[in-house]
């Protein structure tokens, strides 16, 4: 496979004019408005739902805050993609309120600043916090007296949770409640980097608004992205022909003056090499821009952490120490702003968004040269080589940028090999857009399929706090729209009926059997999961109950009077809840981070305890366990296989039961290996969870196809060795939480769920 060489010529970016703004706008902005944020700013004057999609690096951030212009005395939110961004984009927003004369009070919300609330003042939970500051703010903010509007910072977690009624059973429909209606303004910045489920919670959001008429009463909602995804613009065209007002901005027209934003571009795209020749190459390479230019100043942006580190380690050996700074997600903020100066800079994913590499003395030209990136998606690539070459306001746009992009082996199968004709930017994008390799699998799956579930929830609830109200019939609207606007053909009652199934499970699984004999009847969504349970164990009883020989109250009354029963009804709820929950967690992850220490800098730029991935750790490092301390002790010489291990009963019941099946399996632990050689470690006894969430499948020839494709996609799998007490094995393929329902589902295999229904609902 063949590097592809291409030069991307420069780019520009229209201008504006700050011509009738108000006065403050033209403080915020001065004379160098550009036109997508005079145009962003002129549409909320007549739109509900504004797309900023102008490039990266250009001023989307102070375009979207405009916005709150239009309800200059109504709350606003605004959702930054991260914690670390939160900070800065509230800094950002108290000057632009500062500036443009806003009446609002800034405050930051991330799950450790709400904690951190005075207890004594706002409660002791955190969605009881979050509440009481949102119903009124100079509870705990004094200067939001007098009846000061809020903006308040915060991250898609804390928004999905709460619109999703995800907080404590106590605070969940007060908090979604104010989640709904306090906002006049809401802006999603970077929302191009929500994966499905996220973006089902913005859309989710969307449609509400426009069901229980909030963008009637003038409720504006903006989406900043410079890589918006196809799917997801979509599904907002057809909630356009809802009703909704929506317009989009992408900065690019060129009617009147434009004003350079980017470098030309000498571009190589380069496939993926092994690891071990990976860091080999990008230190030689780093090592010769530093040789053969030393005055230019560069960049490595790599995903994977280890590996980074890796080529700091090579760079170091070379003598380099002092001219490069690296920047993880473990980095603190004062340190980012340390390796920044830096001539080259290191940093993993977390430099992606709203990272800008500021330097103290700022020259005339681009802040960055040279860049060396690795890309799994389309949408990084933009992102990523959207950094090097930035030149908006610099006085020296003219000297070329250069840049190597790694990118999936698979995309020269799926035909970059085959575009050497390639000119210019727009060619590229094309080009791009065509690799099946490059783009977000799952996205459509998602949304047709257990999405609507996911949805099921909060519709539940709102049903639930609108009952016997006009507003009622509401729901149905609010589903048939989001049903328009995502796709599936399974109606309301059918996931109504599964929702209250799943939530009379979460709340038995966490009764005390004793006291499920009298109380199971008056457990909310009890009676479903109890129904749920005979169709699942009972057969032939509940066949009698459908000809009409006995009724049902009969029948629950027979079954639950034993003991064993209820202990099994009671383990049947646990199965369903942890089955399900990973597609009611906004951010799904195989095993909770741990918290590491990290003496010798193998991970931070000093030593210090940082938080990580333990698949990470397992995979990549030696550590001691003592106690509640994990100590890295140092970088593992080769890198770490996992494999997971199931203990069952009989291997041939499990075969015939639980194969291609959505469960939660027991008994169930990861294993590190070295070729067949297993490594053991007190820590993975620690983090094995009582019940693992997934999928297990057998792989043969008429699947093989398949499961190599989403292997080759990244979703996680790993083989399974499963066991029984007789000594029988088998190995499997184990796609674990939300990836595996969604992997398997996309295969084409037909998922069962723990109670023997269908999951795959297209």
């Amino acid at each position: 496979m063949k590097p592809l060489n291409l030069t991307l010529e420069p780019a520009d970016i229209a201008v504006g004019n700050d011509v009738g703004l108000p006065a403050g706008l033209k403080r915020v902005f001065g004379s160098t408005i550009l036109q997508h944020q005079r145009a962003l700013y002129e549409a909320a004057k007549t739109h509900d739902v504004l797309i900023d999609l102008a490039p990266t690096g250009t001023g989307k951030t102070k375009a979207g805050l405009s916005v709150i212009c239009e309800n200059p005395q109504g709350n606003a939110v605004y959702i930054a993609p991260t914690n670390a961004l939160i900070d800065q984009q509230t800094a950002a927003a108290e000057a632009f309120v500062a500036a443009a004369g806003l009446p609002h009070v800034v405050k930051a919300a991330s799950a450790r600043q709400i904690q951190s609330w005075r207890s004594d003042r706002v409660g002791g939970r955190s969605g009881e916090k979050l509440y009481n500051v949102l119903r009124e703010p100079s509870i705990l903010f004094p200067e939001c007296g007098g009846g000061r509007p809020l903006l308040l910072v915060t991250n898609p977690d804390i928004f999905y949770y709460a619109a999703f009624f995800q907080y404590n059973a106590l605070d969940r429909s007060n908090l979604a409640s104010v989640f709904y209606r306090s906002f006049a303004t809401v802006i999603f910045d970077e929302f191009h980097l929500y994966d499905a489920k996220q973006l089902v919670s913005l859309l989710f959001y969307l449609v509400v608004s426009q069901v229980f008429g909030y963008f009637q009463n003038n409720r504006k909602v903006v989406l900043l992205t410079a890589t918006p995804e196809p799917a997801c613009d979509e599904a907002l065209k057809v909630l356009e022909q809802s009703g909704v007002r929506i317009h989009r901005v992408d900065g690019r027209a060129t009617v009147g003056s434009v004003t350079p934003s980017q470098t030309a571009v000498a571009l190589q795209i380069r496939p993926y090499l092994e690891k071990e020749e990976m860091i080999q190459t990008l230190v030689e390479q780093v090592c010769d821009r530093r040789q053969q230019f030393p005055k230019q100043q560069g960049a490595v942006i790599l995903d994977s952490k280890d590996t980074l580190n890796r080529i700091n380690d090579g760079l170091q050996a070379r003598g380099y120490q002092d001219n490069c700074g690296r920047i993880t997600g473990d980095t603190p903020k004062d340190k980012r702003h340390d390796a920044a100066q830096k001539p080259v800079i290191l940093a993993t994913s977390t430099v992606d968004v709203g990272f800008n590499f500021e330097r103290e003395v700022e020259g005339d030209r681009q802040n960055l040269d040279w860049l060396i990136f690795s890309a799994r998606d389309r949408f990084a690539f933009w992102q990523r080589l959207g950094r090097v070459g930035r030149v908006l306001g610099k006085p020296e746009t003219q000297i070329p940028s250069q840049a190597i992009a790694y990118l999936p082996e698979a995309a020269w199968q799926d035909g970059l090999n085959e575009s050497d004709g390639i000119t210019g930017r727009e060619q590229l994008a094309e080009t791009l857009e065509q690799l099946d390799c490059l783009r977000r699998p799952f996205l459509d799956v998602y949304w047709r399929s257990e999405a609507f579930l996911e949805i099921a929830r909060p519709l539940l609830e709102l049903e639930t706090s609108l009952e016997k109200t006009p507003g009622a019939d509401l729901i149905v609207v609010l589903y048939e729209t989001l049903q328009w606007v995502l796709g599936g053909n399974r109606d309301w009652q059918y996931y109504r009926q599964r929702m209250k199934i799943l939530q009379g499970a979460e709340n038995i699984a966490q009764k005390k059997t004793c006291k499920l004999s009298k109380d199971w009847k008056y457990i909310k969504g009890g009676r479903n999961l109890v129904k749920s349970f005979i169709q699942a164990y009972y057969p032939e009883d509940w066949e009698e109950v459908q000809r009409g020989d006995q009724s049902l109250e009969a029948l629950e009354l027979d079954i639950l009077g034993s003991a064993k029963v209820l202990q099994k009804l009671k383990e049947y709820a646990i199965v369903l809840n942890i089955s399900y929950a990973p597609l009611f967690r906004f951010r799904d992850s195989i095993l909770p981070n741990v918290t590491i220490e990290d003496p010798r800098g193998y991970l931070l730029d000093s030593c210090g305890e940082t938080s990580l991935d333990p698949l990470h750790l397992l995979r990549f490092y030696e550590f001691a366990s003592e106690g509640d301390r994990i100590v890295v002790t140092e970088r593992a010489c080769q890198t770490y296989q996992l494999r997971f291990r199931l203990q069952v009963e009989n291997l041939e019941e499990f075969s015939n039961t639980q194969l291609a099946k959505l469960s939660a399996f027991p008994n169930c632990e990861i294993t590190r290996m070295i070729g067949d050689d297993i490594r053991p470690t007190a820590l993975l006894s620690q983090l094995t969870p009582p019940l693992m969430p997934g999928v297990i499948v057998k792989e043969h020839r008429r699947n093989r196809w398949a499961i190599c494709k989403l292997q080759k996609q990244g979703l996680a799998s790993y083989p399974i060795t499963v066991q029984d007490a007789w000594g029988e094995s088998a190995t499997y393929c184990f796609f674990p939480s939300l990836d595996g329902i969604l992997a398997i589902a996309s295969a084409g295999f037909v998922l069962k769920c723990p109670d023997n229904e269908e999951f795959w609902c297209i």
